[in-house]
């Protein structure tokens, strides 16, 4: 990591987030999804991006393999690059909740910690820990993207819930049951979002 340079200074601007959150009629944060691998996570991401842009509501959702074709594709899978993939999308992430948007991120982050940090990053508030809890069984089942039949074969190492470890969220701010529809999965996340007077909508 390189050391903060001290002649980089940070610069206040006249809009602010409360003029720009003010502009789009709602709060800016993140929900942050986590879950194994076919747990549901960008599915569920994805259609509530669209129930929230029918309403009006400014949205960004950044995914984990959309994100490794260019912000972080110089990363590989090993612990140290999968920690700086997720400080690079909390940090992206940070300045979308500073525009006003409600920003959604679709990433296994396996390690607590990790989602701590970016956690950190952001004001009280900010941050929704959403975990989309699926049982491995079911997620290998879907295997979308058949990376469970190539870890089991030994030709994908370091794949989460198989041979490198997932730790699960010990109190999310909302737990989904990712067999459920996802439309359902979707109206939870909602209604979470008008209970804590993020969108009025």
């Amino acid at each position: 990591m390189a050391r903060h340079d001290d002649n980089v200074v940070w610069h206040d601007h006249p809009v602010t987030r409360t003029a720009r959150e003010q502009q789009h009629g709602h709060q800016g944060v993140v929900l942050w999804f986590t879950g194994l691998s076919g747990s549901g996570k960008s599915t569920v991401a994805g259609a509530l991006e669209q129930a929230l842009h029918r309403i009006g509501v400014s949205t960004y959702l950044l995914d984990g393999d959309n994100v490794r074709h260019g912000l972080c594709r110089d990363l590989g899978f090993s612990d140290e690059d999968r920690k700086e993939n997720i400080r690079r999308v909390g940090e992206v992430a940070k300045l979308m909740v500073d525009a006003g948007l409600v920003v959604l991120t679709a990433f296994i982050s396996p390690h607590r910690a990790e989602r701590q940090m970016v956690r950190d990053l952001l004001e009280p508030g900010q941050f929704i820990e959403v975990f989309v809890d699926t049982p491995l069984a079911v997620c290998e089942a879907r295997d979308p993207k058949g990376l469970y039949r190539k870890a089991r074969a030994g030709e994908l190492r370091n794949f989460t819930g198989i041979d490198s470890v997932y730790e699960a969220p010990e109190s999310p701010e909302i737990q989904l049951d990712g067999e459920q529809l996802v439309t359902k999965l979707a109206a939870q996340l909602l209604d979470l979002l008008r209970d804590r007077d993020i969108i009025r909508s």
